[in-house]
């Protein structure tokens, strides 16, 4: 080969060369301000903070349980069905709409006694335990969305057969939207915690290294139907019971940890 073309070709190696190795450079430069990202922070400071909001109650929620006792099964589910219909009639026409209103349970048992035996002069026979019926109770949850109708559909449906209510509470419906308020607000109280505590040691923060969060949920308002019950299932036209909904508080607390210098 001519001496000159072994000196272009060497020429044209050292700047593919020249080429690769400033491109390697660039990819080093763009990758340098990730260097020790993936290591642990040995620097840190760690604060908290809480985040509050209050919201009134837009759904009461309640249990009722309709019971029948009968020698035959038949009739204690035909009476349980019966009492059991008409009270979901009343909540749809009151307003309850038919998916707010679900069976929880739907239980069918045969119901036993215990008969002492009479005592002789000379023993005492054992007892025995003889079934005498059936009984047959089903279990319904409701929810109404118009609170301020809860004391009357209390009254409604307590005049019809109902055995027990139990279970009234007053929450709130959809929660997410409350819950990052809650959540925003405990995150700036914690930053404004770090910012002042950086600026008392004189250090800076970098970056967040590490994030809790302790969602309180929110406590809500609950109330005994045993008084409204004496007053529901009183005949006499007793007015419907007050029930006030009060407040619910949906709280978070967070810790943040952050990198300082």
């Amino acid at each position: 080969m001519p001496p000159a073309m072994v000196v272009k070709a060497a020429t044209a190696a050292l700047g593919v060369l020249a080429l690769w190795g400033a491109a390697q450079f660039l990819i080093s430069l763009k990758e340098y301000r990730f260097v020790g990202s993936g290591t642990t922070a040995t620097n840190t400071i760690t604060v908290s903070g809480e985040g509050e909001v209050f919201a009134v109650p837009d759904l009461a929620t309640f249990s009722l349980t309709v019971r029948e006792e009968a020698k035959e099964v038949k009739d204690a589910q035909k009476t349980a069905t019966e009492k059991g219909n008409k009270i979901i009639a009343a909540l749809k026409a009151a307003g309850v709409d038919e998916k707010d209103i679900k069976t929880t349970s739907y239980n069918v048992n045969p119901k036993y006694e215990w008969y002492e035996a009479v005592c002789t002069e000379l023993r005492c026979p054992p007892g025995r335990q003889e079934m005498v019926g059936f009984e047959v109770w089903q279990t319904v949850e409701v929810k109404v969305r118009d609170t301020e109708k809860a004391g009357d559909i209390l009254s409604q449906v307590g005049g019809l057969g109902v055995s027990d209510i139990s279970g009234l509470s007053f929450t709130i419906d959809d929660e997410d939207a409350l819950k990052t308020d809650a959540r925003e607000q405990a995150i700036g109280d914690a930053e404004a915690k770090a910012k002042e505590l950086a600026g008392q040691l004189g250090v800076e923060l970098v970056r967040i290294v590490g994030f809790t969060e302790d969602a309180g949920g929110y406590m809500p308002y609950y109330k005994t139907a045993r008084m409204e019950m004496a007053v529901a299932m009183d005949s006499s036209g007793a007015a419907a019971p007050e029930l006030p909904v009060g407040e619910n508080k949906i709280v978070s607390n967070v810790t943040i940890t952050y990198e300082i210098r």
